[in-house]
């Protein structure tokens, strides 16, 4: 099959994609990540991942919109549910997306993540599969976590120790102290 998948940075793109390549579906990537703060962020780890995609020869679609101010005032609105509405605006412009580019299906590497929500981005991508007539691939990336943020150590890979959003860096400042 031919899958777009959502990718939020080259160390939770790893896995995935080595996955999905061992099954033998063609792999092509998506950033899209308006959430990510700041911009120096964002610039960080997108380029982190321009240099995956090179070293692995991984076609990846740079949506360089940073549409933060749309962002922050979802977010705000929808209170302690943010997460749920950052799923919702990154994975419903992937299937956007996936349909011009006629892709077979999509998914996405905030299921590696043993930080995210997964159960949430299940849903969240279950409803957008059915909007938008487009199979969502659901794996559960997270059983390859050690092994793929290992690569990344060895690729040198920027490798960042918050979500992205400025309420996730937050939540790990007050935790230092």
């Amino acid at each position: 099959m031919k899958i777009l998948i959502h990718t939020c940075c080259a160390p939770c793109t790893i896995y995935p994609l080595t996955t999905l390549r061992k099954e033998g579906h063609e792999v092509r990537g998506y950033f899209y990540n308006p959430n990510i703060h700041p911009f120096t962020e964002f610039t960080r780890r997108r380029d982190a991942l321009a240099m995956l995609a090179d070293m692995s020869r991984f076609p990846v679609i740079f949506d360089e919109g940073y549409d933060l101010e749309n962002f922050l005032t979802g977010a705000l609105e929808r209170g302690k549910d943010r997460c749920s509405f950052c799923y919702h605006i990154r994975l419903d412009r992937t299937f956007r997306k996936a349909l011009e580019e006629r892709s077979d299906a999509v998914t996405t590497t905030l299921l590696y993540s043993k930080y995210q929500k997964h159960e949430q981005i299940v849903v969240v991508a279950e409803e957008l599969a059915a909007k938008y007539s487009m199979p969502f691939l659901y794996k559960d990336f997270r059983e390859g976590w050690k092994e793929g943020q290992a690569e990344a150590r060895r690729l040198n890979l920027y490798r960042q120790n918050y979500c992205g959003c400025i309420f996730s860096e937050a939540e790990r400042h007050k935790q230092q102290f």
